[in-house]
């Protein structure tokens, strides 16, 4: 299924490999994205967004290859193969290399998905790698559902951050609720 024009897939890369932010289609909302070991782009989307920098930030992923750079190690598939590709953020241990702190928080262990949502797949197996996926809008406000939001929902807050972001044009997958986020080791559902 070809959701985006080869054009289209390499404008982003160019913006995504500058260092850029994009806003894009996820199954539930819009997400700012940009790539998860570019440091400075994963400040700007906190800035963007108001966030606290102790919480750390979901990546999503359209192929579990590409999350092999980030955790530590990934569970057996018949075990990680009941919640991906899916709704469900696993929080595993972190990688010791390479994973900016700014991406992680405060924390040791880091969230990842595994997209079952067409657009984010072709999107993350053409830049051959994961993306951040946090909800395009300010910290504690209603996420962006729609295109026409995403600028209105950054933009609360004044920053002139929210100028060089690229919409990433299509529609949400029509979920109701964000991922469900579970502490593999704990097994604690966190939200």
């Amino acid at each position: 299924m070809v959701i985006y024009t080869a054009t289209e897939l390499k404008k982003i890369s160019a913006h995504i490999k500058r260092g850029g932010i994009i806003a894009y289609p996820t199954e539930y909302c819009f997400g700012l994205g940009c790539d998860p070991f570019n440091r400075r782009a994963i400040d700007k989307i906190i800035r963007l967004k108001g966030r606290n920098k102790n919480k750390g930030l979901i990546v999503i992923a359209g192929d579990v290859s590409q999350l092999t750079r980030l955790v530590a190690k990934l569970p057996p598939i018949d075990e990680y193969s009941k919640y991906w590709p899916g709704p469900y953020t696993l929080i595993l241990p972190v990688s010791p290399k390479g994973v900016p702190n700014n991406l992680i928080g405060q924390h040791n262990k880091i969230a990842v998905r595994l997209s079952a949502y067409q657009p984010v797949i072709q999107l993350c197996n053409f830049l051959q790698m994961p993306l951040v996926s946090t909800s395009a809008n300010y910290s504690g406000c209603m996420p962006a559902k729609y295109s026409n939001e995403v600028m209105h929902r950054i933009r609360i807050n004044n920053c002139s951050d929210s100028e060089g972001i690229m919409l990433v044009t299509g529609t949400t997958g029509g979920a109701v609720r964000p991922s469900v986020i579970i502490d593999w080791d704990s097994g604690q559902i966190l939200r």
